[in-house]
């Protein structure tokens, strides 16, 4: 079953251009041109990406992605015409995966998107759970729980804890996650990471502590007494 991708473009043109290099990719591929046709097809469709630009008329990116967040983790790709680091981690904040500033190459596109779709811890790990007794992983189907409870993280605050606690109690440098989470060819800096270590400690809420940030250096997990 082939993978599908909302693309959420006002710009006909460029929705086209997204549109036949994804389905050249092998990609099914949805589209709106506004940001209410967009949270339609989300909810009337299984979605498995969303390519999410922020300028929309009716009701733009980051009221979009806001409102997705509240209910799905399914990874988001924000579009911009803007390189305001601001704005960059403003799409952070609200629970992005990963953000392509315009004009954009649309194979660079094409590889974020099957970055994000494709990458599975599973497959680094031997078992199906990894657990420290107060939050467990489930690989196959990428959730987590919290002391028993769901805890709905996003793609990359998925990616993120399970780097920490497959190496639990080793410091990972930001730099080392930039470049296993979003590539080499990531531009972003230090403040995309910690602003999603942020959110994912809010959603830890009283383990938030198991994340340990270690001055000048990046982070590491350790179990909480």
């Amino acid at each position: 079953m082939s993978k599908k991708i909302l693309v959420v473009e006002d710009e006909q043109i460029l929705r086209e251009i997204i549109k036949d290099y994804l389905l050249d990719a092998g990609y099914e591929v949805l589209e709106a041109a506004d940001g209410r046709h967009a949270l339609t097809l989300f909810q009337e469709h299984e979605v498995h990406l969303i390519i999410l630009d922020i300028m929309l008329p009716e009701l733009d990116g980051w009221s979009v992605c806001r409102r997705i967040r509240k209910a799905s983790n399914t990874p988001i790709i924000m579009l911009t015409a803007r390189s305001d680091e601001d704005d960059t981690l403003l799409g952070f904040e609200l629970g992005a995966d990963d953000y392509v500033t315009k004009p954009y190459s649309p194979r660079i596109l094409l590889a974020r998107a099957k970055r994000l779709l494709e990458s599975r811890p599973a497959r680094e790990h031997k078992n199906d759970t990894l657990s420290n007794g107060r939050i467990s992983i489930h690989f196959p189907s990428r959730s987590v729980t919290v002391d028993g409870e769901n805890c709905n993280l996003t793609h990359t605050e998925f990616e993120i804890l399970a780097c920490l606690m497959k190496n639990k109690g080793i410091i990972i440098t930001r730099e080392q996650l930039i470049t296993k989470i979003w590539g080499y060819d990531f531009v972003g800096d230090n403040r995309t990471v910690n602003s999603h270590i942020r959110n994912l400690r809010s959603k830890l809420g009283k383990h938030a502590k198991s994340i340990v940030t270690v001055v000048r250096s990046g982070y590491k997990f350790e179990d909480q007494p």
